[in-house]
């Protein structure tokens, strides 16, 4: 591909960025400008660029984009979080929790303990967004009764759901980046773990110091073992394997028993209030699909292939072939929003360029993985910010400045192959 075309394949994405910049900096308040707005008219750009196609193709290729099975599920996924997030707050749920939290915890252990349960949560389901549907309602309930921002306690959920989506043997990234490099979990899992423990461990510090000064008011609300049944069901139906969907249902089944049983909301109460929970997703749903359709266009006209042969064309050494394989891996999960899509597009290449300088798989198979999880971490239109944002009733940018975690690990990692450790697998 020429230069000229490969630039032009990946203009859309430079006019979503810069659009957003500019006319957020220009009103000097990012939450200013509508990210949907934003991405609409990226979409339409995209759409009038893309050249050899009529415009009924053009429209076509959008529509794949936005309409692939993977991210229809997600939208279910979307769909029913937001019913059950909303239904199980109006019986009670999320309240009962909140105090429950506040007697038990001391207010120094408020910030780093809710990091601590996200991150084994999130090791133990394999799914960062499944985290997230189950601990940010109870996060920005507890920002409700204390004095720190909803955003900044939103993101400490994310941090730790991205925690266990980039170490946790049955997550969809690790599983990716071990078939395509070619390395067993357990090994990779301990390369992992050098290269982010101490990320983890500073995190976790820097949360105990900030929840130091925190005021939490001893709460007398009711936290009968009924209210909490939901929330604790979804965490170890996640925790035994189930699909998220499946545990969502369980969820929403439970607040409809338990809350028409106890006078909360009778049966058509539960109705509104998962209507209501569905309608506060809706922003984030075609947002979404906006994402998925201007990608897809990106990816049709070979913008992600364009970047991939840019950057592998001067690789001199490991520590270039390793940081060829992290900008790859970081590019493509900017032109596509999901970690997963992103390894399994440049994991072919990555193995190759692994094996032409002797890098060791399980060292490839970490920076791919760890990589994709700070990106995806730090995109305001991926799935991890954009749910965490729509359970809070936040924007997705609020939560950006407060991303810590998704920040140490991208520095632990670039650390990693600029001093060549671990050394046992550098």
């Amino acid at each position: 591909m020429s230069h000229k075309k490969g630039i032009l394949a990946l203009s859309p994405l430079v006019v979503f960025i810069v659009l957003y910049l500019v006319t957020s900096i220009v009103a000097r308040d990012f939450n200013k400008v509508p990210i949907i707005v934003v991405f609409m008219i990226s979409s339409i750009y995209a759409i009038a660029v893309t050249g050899g196609l009529s415009v009924q193709k053009r429209v076509s290729v959008y529509t794949r984009g936005a309409s692939n099975d993977g991210l229809i599920s997600m939208l279910w996924i979307f769909v029913m979080a937001g019913a059950f997030a909303n239904s199980a707050k109006d019986m009670g749920s999320i309240s009962s929790i909140v105090s429950l939290t506040m007697n038990l915890l001391p207010s120094s252990m408020i910030l780093s303990g809710l990091f601590v349960a996200a991150c084994f949560t999130s090791l133990c389901i394999g799914t960062s967004v499944g985290t997230i549907v189950a601990l940010v309602p109870i996060a920005a309930g507890i920002a409700n009764v204390t004095d720190v921002s909803v955003p900044f306690m939103t993101s400490i959920i994310v941090g730790g759901a991205l925690f266990g989506d980039n170490l946790s043997f049955i997550s969809d990234t690790t599983i990716a980046a071990t078939q395509t490099q070619g390395c067993k979990m357990s090994d990779k899992f301990r390369t992992n773990l050098f290269i982010v423990t101490p990320a983890a461990v500073l995190i976790i510090l820097l949360y105990v110091f900030l929840g130091s000064e925190i005021e939490t008011p001893h709460s007398h609300v009711d936290t009968s073992p009924s209210t909490i049944l939901p929330y604790i069901a979804v965490l170890v139906a996640a925790i035994c394997g189930m699909n998220v969907m499946a545990v969502l249902t369980i969820g929403i089944a439970l607040t409809g028993v338990i809350g028409i049983a106890q006078g909360a909301y009778d049966l058509y109460g539960w109705f509104h209030s998962m209507w209501v929970g569905i309608m506060n997703m809706s922003e984030l749903i075609i947002i979404t699909m906006m994402a998925g359709g201007l990608l897809e266009l990106i990816k049709d006209k070979g913008g992600i292939d364009y970047i991939i042969a840019l950057l592998t064309r001067r690789i001199n050494g490991k520590r270039g072939a390793e940081l060829s394989i992290a900008a790859l891996v970081s590019f493509t999960n900017v032109c596509t929003a999901n970690n997963t899509i992103a390894i399994i597009t440049v994991g072919g290449i990555a193995k190759k360029i692994s094996e032409r300088y002797g890098i060791d798989p399980r060292k490839s198979a970490s920076i791919l993985d760890t990589f994709s999880c700070f990106v995806q971490g730090l995109i305001p239109y991926g799935a991890q910010v954009l749910m965490a944002a729509g359970l809070a009733k936040i924007t997705p940018i609020d939560i950006l400045p407060y991303l810590y975690y998704p920040f140490a690990i991208g520095i632990a990692a670039l650390m990693s192959i600029l001093f060549r450790y671990p050394k046992r697998y550098s």
